[in-house]
């Protein structure tokens, strides 16, 4: 059913040549399957490229968001062993949309699993949005599994991200915002985290469903810096829309099931382990003074500010820097 596109060839990187920048041709997975979790979660995984490559693993964003086949294409399909996964609820991963057992931890578990399972001793842990907060949650908690980071759109799930996403981006985004408060009633607007998340964790299709769309288009006009009508489209769908808003209220309403600020004060542990870090200057979703907290946190790391771009992993700077990044991670050893 899947087709190895290509043969295990030598990994080693060629340092003198220009980092590429452009995307990858679109790649089929050789491998997937659907590993059972636990009595309630199957997770979906998926791997491509060299299968005698460097170990990398992509984190989605959200949470809740889903991976998808363009995710494959940040990484040289000659050198990386790509591993990608739809966490706990999310994507091709079952049942969508489902809250019991789904917390941080869980999430950290299963990339332990699913890397024991694929027998791989370490990789390069890849993440944007959300995917950086897991990133770096999980190498907090398994800095021995990891070989580096690459993240993008940082992401510290504090208290004040929170509440800019839910309010603050009004002073940016009226329209989108507008149209995301007009489904919840003037009375419960006070707390709209609160009045989204009744909704959607009601098993009624009727009360769930335009929720979802309506939280999930307000996230997808808002993450990029230019109108993008396709990103917007995107996040509307069903599928990604019930995954991503249901779960992000969920994990926002419970401080993503980890203390406050607890990324940064535990940096140390990963501290020695390689890190670029790129994020748009005009990142309106995750706004770039949690990335500078970060890398003052992290001096060590590359810090790279794409002056062009908001959120979107997709906006050209971004997806530039990306690309490169995992260009020059094939110099690491």
């Amino acid at each position: 059913m899947f087709s190895r596109s290509y043969a295990p060839v030598s990994v080693m990187a060629n340092s003198s040549r220009t980092p590429r920048t452009e995307l990858y041709p679109e790649i089929e997975p050789y491998s997937a399957g659907m590993l059972k979790l636990d009595a309630v979660h199957t997770m979906y995984w998926e791997q491509s490229g060299n299968p005698e490559g460097v170990p990398v693993v992509f984190l989605h964003g959200g949470p809740g968001a889903g991976a998808a086949p363009a995710h494959r294409r940040f990484f040289d399909p000659v050198h990386y062993r790509i591993v990608i996964f739809d966490q706990r609820g999310a994507g091709r991963s079952t049942p969508l949309g489902e809250l019991k057992e789904n917390t941080t931890p869980h999430l950290i578990g299963d990339i332990e699993r699913l890397r024991a399972h694929l027998g791989i001793a370490r990789w390069l842990v890849f993440g944007g949005s959300w995917g950086s907060t897991l990133a770096l949650a999980y190498g907090e908690a398994h800095p021995e599994s990891c070989t580096g980071f690459i993240l993008r759109g940082i992401f510290l799930c504090r208290a004040s991200e929170i509440e800019w996403f839910l309010y603050g981006l009004r002073t940016l985004f009226p329209e989108p915002w507008q149209a995301f408060t007009a489904l919840i009633p003037e009375n419960e607007r006070g707390n709209l985290l609160a009045a989204y998340y009744k909704r959607l964790a009601d098993p009624d299709p009727n009360l769930h469903l335009p929720a979802a769309r309506a939280w999930s288009t307000y996230e997808g006009a808002c993450s990029t810096l230019r109108p993008s009508p396709e990103t917007v489209s995107y996040f509307a769908a069903d599928g990604v829309a019930l995954g991503l808003a249901r779960i992000e209220a969920h994990y926002f309403s419970h401080d993503i099931f980890l203390p406050e600020n607890s990324l940064l004060e535990n940096i140390g542990r990963i501290r020695h382990l390689p890190c670029t870090i790129v994020q748009g200057r005009y990142d309106a979703v995750c706004p770039i003074v949690s990335a500078h907290e970060l890398h003052c946190a992290w001096p060590e790391a590359s810090y790279i500010v794409v002056p062009d771009a908001g959120h979107s992993a997709w906006e050209p700077g971004i997806s530039a820097e990306l690309v490169k990044a995992t260009e020059q991670f094939k110099a690491q050893r």
